[in-house]
């Protein structure tokens, strides 16, 4: 008995190494994407910020609305990715291929009303955002822009989803770095004004996320043309594949909760973006800079958790529930070594980081107050991430909507609310109200995760 024992441990050790190294193989395209997308956009403010603090505010502003226009479709890359992947473990390819025809044809109609409103009312949705007479024009010009151009970021959305569901991580990240690289070479360009372009500030730095999203979205499509991809433009024309109602109620169920999930955060980060704006044009932009840091924790939380929806998909398609628990906690432990080093870094870097946008000694001193409260944030913020992904590649999105709703819309803009207005607490109120957030949420999904009756769930 000892000596079987012996001889099965050396053998699970030798599976966990191999699973750790599939999960690492998958995780790094999805973390580098995220990564480089969110340093192209910290780079965006760091050349905006060349105008002035109203500059930051007012990109800042349009944040969160933003995210509220791109909800939908947000919620069916969930679903497509969870599906492929299902599909994938099941040796479904026909279907899968259905799944992604019919989410484009979705989001498509979808895309083309939501741009539109947000166009057309872009003044009033900045003022609900915010604005000021210093803030309102600029952020309003910016928004159109962005929003105008939302079909080409949702189309590389809707086929990266498919090709990650599918394992393929590395083309997503291929795509969203090109982007970046196109969108800080024509903010040089465009936003001061060089090699003879016009100096069109902000607006110079919409245009140039804009024409970012129009390449990305060139190489998504010429992605479903090439022979190892699993989901496929020829084999859907040669099958005459099609959108078909099983296929819409599969995505619809899951990307309905996701989609609730994100309005749910959404209006939770309104919550706290309003009363940061309140506190002043300098304040709301040091906020703003303290949210890009989060990103950058975000993009590494992104990659790992695109790497467990993929690998407990399958895992779970295939039958293997056993399998995809421990995929789901090797990525929850690769994600807290990262989460460990952005601390110590957050720790000993904060002010030197902040003074990459500012140079005024009060707004950097407000940098290092936020930065304190992102290292311990960024502990949390990982680890929930990756736990929320394992519960969504399961089909556990009810429940995710759930916390949702708890920890951000109620707890942290309670919590927000009370300590800025009523303790008159300022940044501080914000950040506490940001960390209530996320311990929460870690807290709800560490506990649904570790239960382990994700794993039979059907989708």
């Amino acid at each position: 008995m000892e000596q079987t024992n012996r001889q099965r441990d050396p053998q699970q050790q030798s599976e966990r190494r191999e699973m750790t190294r599939k999960a690492i193989s998958v995780a790094w395209p999805a973390m580098a994407e995220s990564f480089f997308v969110t340093l192209a956009g910290m780079i965006d403010t760091m050349m905006v910020s060349a105008m002035g603090s109203y500059a930051v505010a007012a990109v800042g502003l349009t944040n969160q609305p933003k995210f509220i226009g791109l909800t939908l479709f947000f919620g069916i890359n969930i679903a497509v990715s969870a599906l492929i992947a299902r599909r994938k473990g099941e040796q479904r390819r026909e279907n899968a291929n259905e799944i992604m025809v019919t989410a484009l044809i979705l989001s498509t109609l979808l895309c083309a009303v939501i741009s539109v409103v947000f166009v057309v009312f872009a003044p009033q949705i900045m003022i609900l955002a915010g604005s000021n007479a210093d803030t309102h024009e600029a952020a309003v010009e910016y928004f159109r822009i962005i929003m105008g151009g939302t079909f080409f970021n949702m189309l590389t959305m809707i086929i990266n989803a498919a090709q990650r569901g599918s394992g393929n991580t590395r083309l997503s990240m291929t795509t969203n770095l090109t982007s970046s690289i196109v969108n800080v070479f024509f903010n040089y360009l465009l936003i001061e004004g060089h090699l003879g372009f016009p100096a069109w500030g902000i607006r110079g730095a919409a245009i140039a996320t804009v024409l970012g999203t129009v390449v990305s979205a060139g190489m998504a499509v010429f992605s479903l043309f090439r022979p190892n991809s699993y989901v496929r433009i020829p084999d859907i024309l040669r099958n005459k594949v099609r959108a078909t109602k099983e296929c819409l109620k599969s995505i619809w169920r899951l990307a309905y909760n996701s989609s609730l999930e994100n309005i749910a955060m959404r209006v939770g980060f309104l919550a706290t973006a309003l009363l940061a704006a309140r506190l002043g044009t300098d304040e709301f932009a040091a906020h703003n800079i303290g949210m890009n840091i989060l990103g950058l924790g975000f993009s590494f939380a992104d990659g790992m958790q695109v790497a467990a929806v993929a690998l407990t998909g399958e895992a779970l398609g295939a039958g293997k529930k056993k399998e995809a628990r421990e995929y789901g906690g090797i990525c929850q432990r690769i994600g807290f070594l990262i989460s460990v080093v952005l601390a110590v870094l957050l720790l000993v870097g904060g002010r030197w980081f902040y003074s990459l946008y500012f140079k005024e000694a009060h707004i950097l001193d407000m940098g290092v107050i936020i930065s304190r409260y992102t290292m311990v944030i960024v502990l949390l913020q990982i680890s929930q991430i990756i736990y929320t992904g394992c519960l969504r590649a399961a089909g556990d999105v009810r429940y995710t909507l759930v916390c949702a709703l708890i920890s951000v819309t109620v707890i942290r803009t309670v919590v927000t609310l009370v300590l800025v207005l009523v303790f008159n607490m300022g940044l501080h109120g914000v950040w506490l109200g940001v960390l209530s957030d996320q311990l929460s949420r870690f807290t709800l999904m560490r506990r649904r995760f570790r239960q382990g009756k994700w794993v039979d769930l059907r989708i």
